[in-house]
């Protein structure tokens, strides 16, 4: 059976959980709801990290032992696991004995091979992100990560020998042993290995910083935050010797991989890091190097998510503009907020928050498209069918919409099932192809469609209106209506999971979720209750503030000032000329480079009902693939196609050109979908 490990980083304990935070860990619980689906051995992992300078000094500032300090803070990431229904098989902290123990053990023995040196060393140090900088890295004498001040600082300090290993690596990456998801940021590792890697100091003198795992070589230091922090991804399944610890530390009933003997072995390599792109390097060079040098193989794949944006400016504490994930899980309920955060960010990408933004997911996707098919669907039954699932008449066939709806839902779950082309599709693509991607958000909007689809089945086939007079017709698709409102929901329980098994109990189903391979059309009990239940998604609107300014009013009328200037247009079309041009709204499903071309990039852009056209763009050395892929595009589709390096381009992708030379998608605003026209 395949495995799937799932790790977040273990969050720093300087402060308390904010939306990025909130965001990593719902990615990596949707992650590994999914592959559960998918039928692998699943893990999940997240913790806190606890030792460090930073710690030491809030402590101190508190006037409370470190120890008090972290353990009130490691409650706060805990606590906020269950309320956005994050479901963890294991929370560690790098403060526990069991891995306090890993961690003497992986360090001697990193001495005992002569893969640690002590020197000495002279740098620019920054207390805020605890590492040392040369003189060319400093931003105007300033830390590089933080913008903070650095002082100079001159001791001996131990260095693990990292430098030995970075051929490995990179045959690692470029192997595809070490994947690296998006490839942009694979190739910044690269970029980043192609200057020669230095020795990793992983030591503090306790007379500087006590507040660490003293080394088990010489007691007068500590070890480094990293190399402490990295280790937990080994301690929590069992990796150098923490079976035992683990069996003693979670007690008995633990979850399966963290306390067996042998379990590290049956989980590693087949780890997922799910991590910002801020502490990429970290995660992609250092780590990988200590696990060469300890005799493992790196990991198995990384995940590298974006930020989260306030006005286009990296969330940060000092800016004061974090956002309280609780507060708006009290606000609109956690599955709202587990499904803007999953939807509205493609995963690598860089993403805007706003509360309008989760406003209009949740009234667009969830209370339109989902709750109001659950409530239309289930009103029937209840009111035509005597709050029963629908017995199926013999010899009456779904419509044509229906029958595509019921083949979308195969080809969701795997199936290879022929269904109209242009109508979804070539805009949609299995689920366990976009989960091996990581492109969690693509996997969300293709389940989207099914529900879209469903929708247009009850517009078009109208059994509100059919049952009537003719209640076999409606009674045909009132039960596919249930059935494929079923499979949706099992296919979005990893983003929404207690609204998605609570769906399931509202069409009559009894069995819970299932993996996908089990899930087959038709099984939905006949007969079986259909219980009644209020709406699932209350629609929401954002009052103004108090504050707001009232809208001015309207300038009178003025009287027609005559002698302005005459206007040359020079190439002018008229309006028919204009109304020629058929625009569109498009969504990038594929953005990819054209092999021997440094300028064009190969498009496969989902227009609505024209279906899925190949377009190509000079764009390349203004934008990477990451940086479309998902999002929305302004396209003109009836200009005649044209051949470029071999490839045929469908239609044109609308740029504008900024002061400084570079390209930019023209991008529509507001709501309107795939396809829809731009007059």
């Amino acid at each position: 059976m395949s495995r799937f490990y799932a790790t977040t980083p273990i969050y720093y304990v300087n402060g308390k959980p904010h939306i990025g935070h909130a965001y990593c860990t719902t990615v990596a619980d949707a992650a590994a709801r999914f592959h559960r689906l998918l039928g692998e051995q699943t893990y999940f992992c997240t913790g806190t990290d606890e030792h460090g300078q930073k710690v030491q000094e809030a402590a101190e500032k508190r006037g409370i032992p470190p120890q008090q300090h972290v353990d009130e803070l490691a409650e706060a990431f805990r606590g906020l696991l269950p309320k956005l229904h994050i479901t963890p098989e294991q929370f560690i902290r790098t403060t526990e004995p069991r891995h306090k123990a890993v961690v003497a053990r992986a360090l001697q023995q990193l001495w005992d091979n002569d893969l640690i040196e002590k020197r000495s060393f002279a740098g620019w140090y920054s207390t805020a992100a605890e590492r040392f900088w040369t003189e060319k890295d400093l931003v105007d004498g300033k830390c590089p990560d933080t913008g903070q001040e650095v002082v100079w600082l001159e001791e001996a300090n131990y260095f693990f020998l990292m430098s030995r290993f970075q051929q490995p690596l990179i045959d690692a990456i470029e192997s595809g042993k070490m994947r690296i998801l998006p490839a942009n940021r694979a190739n910044e590792v690269l970029g980043f290995l192609r200057e020669p890697l230095l020795d990793l100091c992983i030591s503090r003198p306790k007379s500087r910083l006590s507040w660490g795992i003293e080394l088990p070589f010489d007691s007068e230091y500590v070890t480094y935050v990293w190399f402490d922090a990295l280790l937990n991804y080994v301690t929590a399944i069992g990796g150098f010797g923490a079976e035992a610890d683990n069996a003693a530390t979670l007690g008995e009933g633990a979850a399966p991989a963290s306390g067996d003997k042998g379990t590290f072995e049956t989980w590693w390599p087949h780890v997922c890091h799910f991590l910002g792109k801020d502490i990429l390097t970290t995660h992609a060079v250092y780590w990988p190097t200590m696990l060469m040098a300890l005799g493992l193989e790196p990991p198995r794949q990384y995940c590298v998510t974006g930020w989260w944006l306030m006005d286009n400016t990296k969330m940060s504490k000092s800016l004061g503009n974090v956002v309280d994930p609780l507060s708006l899980k009290d606000t609109y309920g956690p599955e709202v907020l587990r499904w803007f955060l999953l939807r509205e960010m493609a995963v690598g990408q860089d993403a805007n928050f706003s509360e309008a933004g989760l406003v209009k997911r949740n009234n667009t996707d969830l209370a339109n498209d989902l709750g109001n098919l659950v409530q239309r669907t289930t009103a029937l039954v209840h009111k035509h069918f005597d709050s029963q699932v629908p017995t199926l008449p013999e010899d009456r066939d779904p419509s044509p919409l229906l029958t595509s709806a019921i083949h979308l839902a195969s080809y969701l779950c795997g199936e290879d099932t022929p269904f109209e082309l242009t109508r979804s599709a070539q805009q949609v693509w299995p689920v366990e192809k976009t989960v091996d991607e990581l492109k969690l958000h693509v996997t969300l909007a293709d389940i989207m469609t099914l529900v879209q689809r469903l929708n247009q089945v009850l517009a078009s086939d109208q059994p509100f209106k059919t049952v009537k007079t003719d209640k076999d017709a409606a009674a045909v698709t009132v039960y596919h209506a249930l059935e494929g409102i079923r499979i949706a929901a099992n296919l979005l329980w990893p983003a929404i999971p207690h609204t998605a098994e609570a769906i399931l109990e509202r069409v009559g189903w009894t069995r819970g979720v299932l993996p996908l391979a089990d899930i087959n059309w038709g099984d939905l009990p006949e007969g079986s209750a259909v219980p009644k239940g209020a709406g699932l998604f209350p629609r929401y609107k954002l009052d103004a503030p108090k504050d707001a300014a009232k809208p001015a009013p309207k300038p009178a009328k003025k009287a027609k000032q005559k002698g302005l200037p005459e206007i040359t247009i020079d190439n002018a079309i008229g309006y028919d000329d204009f109304a020629k041009l058929d625009l569109r709204v498009g969504v990038v499903k594929v953005a990819e480079p054209v092999r021997k071309s440094d300028k064009l990039l190969r498009m496969e852009v989902d227009v609505g009902e024209l279906g899925l056209r190949q377009v190509l763009a000079g764009v390349a050395k203004h934008l990477t693939p990451e940086q479309l892929v998902g999002t929305r595009i302004q396209v003109l589709t009836n200009l005649a196609p044209r051949k470029l390096m071999g490839l045929w381009s469908q239609g044109m992708m609308m740029l504008a050109e900024t002061d400084d030379g570079r390209l930019v998608p023209m991008r529509p605003d507001g709501d309107a979908p795939a396809g829809s026209k731009i007059a």
